[in-house]
């Protein structure tokens, strides 16, 4: 009996003293993991692509001089010049729009707070596609915007000032006989400037490389401008747009399609195929090599740069041109001889 109830005894003290334990330990802690890291900013290689061709094509035409010597020189030039495909012209330029406003810091920053939480982030990546303008109401949206605006302009008026230099030599070039000639194979060359200008352009390897460091924040293209206030042009708002998706980590290859998408923007691609269509028109008329220069400085240079500085907001350039008044035509008119009579038999 005695043996049995120590037993029990046992058992029971050490029921209880489990009892007690289970009531004072404090309970092991319960390990949540992290939430997921918000993905990189970077931008498509397709895009970066489009961007370092468009400032490859801006860059090499811009180097086009007006000291032209002879007619195998026009001709190389307006192979550089005419060597751009309107529609990929407009796409690059929204895609260089795009890096340069991810190289300003306070809007990266402005969209990156909603890049930590996966369901935001989705929700504003969704908005943006949605709707480009989206991205304007997002911090630091202006200085990113003049960012934008200043670098696009800036190329574009260059480019512009040197096409007028080149328009410029049209007229002062008559003077060397080399000029008169008739352009050899006039048919091919107009063909020539066609065939240009259905390829696809290529962006240099380095220039990729650094527009793509440039994208991430690795790279500074040395840009500065004041903000802009809104409103922007659609190819200032559609930079903005993929910037902040790239911000978001939503500007890969798998939103390819709606990427590309946001670069399509007809207003000023329909300026860069009036331009090519202008130049088309000239060369078919064109016979010395002067008027190539002509149609070089003008439909090329000019056109194009009016075409990039209207997609910036910028004022365009005033090209004065004359329009006689009344009464210059009224002198004109008095000076002209009055047809003679008709002879004819005299009434008897």
């Amino acid at each position: 009996m005695m043996l049995r109830f120590s037993v029990r005894a046992v058992l029971a003290a050490t029921v209880t003293a489990a009892l007690l334990a289970s009531c004072t330990e404090a309970p092991p802690p319960v390990i949540t993991p992290p939430p997921p890291a918000a993905p990189v900013a970077s931008l498509s290689p397709k895009l970066i692509e489009l961007a370092a061709a468009y400032r490859g094509y801006m860059t090499r035409t811009t180097a086009i001089t007006p000291d032209f010597t002879d007619g195998a020189g026009v001709a190389r030039s307006l192979q550089v010049g005419a060597s751009y495909e309107p529609q990929q012209l407009v796409r690059g330029a929204i895609a260089y729009s795009a890096v340069v406003a991810l190289q300003d810091r306070a809007f990266v920053e402005g969209v990156r707070v909603y890049a930590k939480d996966p369901v935001q982030r989705r929700t504003i990546a969704y908005e943006i596609m949605k709707d480009p303008a989206y991205a304007v109401g997002i911090a630091g949206s202006a200085s990113a915007a003049g960012l934008v605006v200043a670098s696009l302009g800036g190329d574009a008026q260059r480019l512009y000032d040197q096409g007028k230099a080149v328009k410029q030599a049209a007229y002062d070039i008559q003077k060397q006989p080399w000029s008169k000639t008739e352009v050899m194979s006039r048919t091919e060359r107009l063909a020539g400037a066609k065939s240009v200008s259905a390829t696809a352009m290529m962006g240099d390897v380095a220039e990729t490389a650094r527009l793509q460091q440039a994208s991430t924040g690795a790279a500074s293209l040395g840009l500065t401008a004041a903000p802009v206030a809104p409103p922007y042009t659609p190819t200032v708002i559609r930079g903005l747009a993929i910037a902040a998706l790239a911000a978001l980590g939503e500007a890969n290859d798998a939103n390819a399609e709606q990427l590309m998408a946001l670069t399509h923007e007809p207003n000023i691609g329909m300026c860069m195929a009036t331009s090519k269509l202008n130049l088309y028109q000239c060369l078919a008329v064109s016979r010395p090599n002067y008027e190539d220069v002509f149609c070089l400085g003008q439909h090329v240079m000019m056109d194009t740069g009016r075409c990039v500085i209207r997609a910036a907001g910028l004022p365009e350039p005033y090209e004065a041109r004359y329009i006689p008044d009344a009464k210059t035509i009224a002198r004109g008119m008095q000076t002209k001889k009055a047809p003679a009579p008709k002879k004819g038999k005299r009434k008897s």
